[in-house]
């Protein structure tokens, strides 16, 4: 049960962070379609910072600290990107859902044309370090109950960060003047306008807010279930946080509900033949004798069975998709 719980949290944390950054794109009003183009661009630059500073040989008696500069500069990297989408659409009023198309057909071909024209191969796979040591797994403390250990004996570090980011994100979008005035222009930028509100800043904060949370997420994927490798692919998992965003009704604690579900089920996708649900020593799904590909399907399954039955009450922010034009009232 314990490898269990660990290896959910493992795929419900980028799925968390980057359906976060979905809802705050589409809260400011600008659809975000181009969560997995800018996950792969977060990772690359995520990815390559951890390269140049293992060649380098900085830091590398502190691998952690390695791993929180990699994931700032992922962050920095994936907000960039996003700026690409967030100009498209809000200065030149562009069609959203095209843009972020282009985004996400932009991002794998100028990652893989970067990797192959510097480092002549098909993938940027980050070194390891010397000595054995691991960037983001950490072991806080041995000596736990065996529940508690799922959370605090062997854990990742993006674990907690993403932890911290999703509540300071929750209270700065519902708590905060300037989290109402995002939300606003996401339901009536013409009321927002009214009162003195700038709609093209807040929605360029929320696209941009939106790029660093994704750039995050896509970096926290690789390190987490892609073995340490940029190559121009996050396995569709930003389209698989638009669906859970929108399962989640654009809020954080649906958003969180089902970023939990959708991970329980990419582990079983993913280490069925790894799970001893009650510790007796037979791995249950693994007897059962399914090809691996079934559980492999079960999330997408599951997210088109879940979105069949919630799309119709989901409410999405009122004004999203829709450019807007100051002079029209």
């Amino acid at each position: 049960m314990t490898f269990l719980i660990q290896q959910t949290f493992i795929c419900t944390i980028p799925l968390l962070i980057v359906a976060m950054a979905g809802m705050f794109a589409e809260r400011s009003g600008i659809i975000n379609i181009a969560l997995d183009g800018i996950m792969i661009f977060g990772s690359f630059g995520g990815a390559l910072t951890v390269y140049a500073f293992i060649k380098s040989g900085l830091f590398t008696e502190s691998p952690q600290l390695i791993y929180v500069i990699a994931m700032i500069v992922s962050a920095i990297a994936g907000a960039l990107f996003s700026l690409l989408l967030s100009f498209s659409a809000i200065k030149l009023k562009a069609d959203q859902t095209i843009a972020g198309t282009a985004v996400n057909m932009l991002a794998p071909a100028l990652v893989l044309f970067v990797i192959k024209i510097f480092f002549m191969q098909d993938k940027l796979v980050m070194p390891t370090l010397p000595g054995g040591k691991t960037l983001n797994f950490a072991i806080l403390n041995t000596e736990l109950p065996e529940f508690l250990q799922a959370f605090f004996s062997r854990a990742y570090i993006s674990t907690y960060i993403v932890l911290g980011l999703y509540i300071a994100l929750s209270v700065f979008l519902y708590k905060t003047k300037t989290g109402l005035r995002l939300r606003a222009c996401g339901e009536h930028p013409q009321a927002a306008d009214s009162v003195g509100v700038s709609v093209s800043a807040m929605r360029y904060l929320g696209t941009t807010i939106s790029g660093a949370l994704g750039g995050l997420g896509g970096f926290i994927y690789i390190t987490t279930s892609a073995g340490g490798t940029a190559a121009g692919s996050v396995a569709g998992m930003g389209f698989l946080a638009i669906a859970i965003m929108i399962f989640g009704n654009w809020k954080p604690v649906g958003i969180a509900l089902g970023s939990f579900l959708f991970g329980l089920l990419r582990c079983i996708g993913s280490a069925y033949a790894s799970i001893d649900i009650n510790g007796d020593g037979v791995f249950l799904l693994q007897e059962i004798g399914l090809p691996m590909y079934f559980y492999n399907i079960i999330p997408y399954a599951a997210v088109l069975i879940v979105l069949m039955f919630t799309a119709g009450k989901s409410r999405a922010p009122k004004a999203e998709g829709i450019p807007y034009d100051k002079g029209m009232r």
